[in-house]
């Protein structure tokens, strides 16, 4: 082992962020599980009533910008840390 490996490992900043990126993982099923029911109560009003909510609308677009800003940190695009530790998104 390297002792730039050895550095690595002991890094406790490089811990924090694989815990933070396990949390934002659990995050984001919750979240995929919020859009998929979205995108069911749309259909469903949409055959029922003829027309969506516009509410679920805003909704839908913010819970797609939460589930992007996760994948951005997931993925080292970013050091921003998505909601709850930074503002909802606010995509109207």
């Amino acid at each position: 082992m390297t002792p730039e490996t050895k550095e690595s490992l002991k890094d406790s900043s490089t811990w924090k962020r694989i815990l933070y990126m396990l949390l934002f993982a659990f995050a984001y099923s919750i979240a995929e599980f919020v859009f998929m029911g979205i995108v069911l109560v749309q259909i469903a009003l949409k055959l029922v009533k003829g027309s969506i909510n516009e509410n679920l609308v805003v909704f839908g677009k913010q819970t797609s910008q939460y589930v992007y800003d996760v994948m951005l940190y997931l993925t080292f695009n970013t050091e921003e840390k998505p909601f709850p530790f930074s503002p909802w998104p606010d995509k109207k």
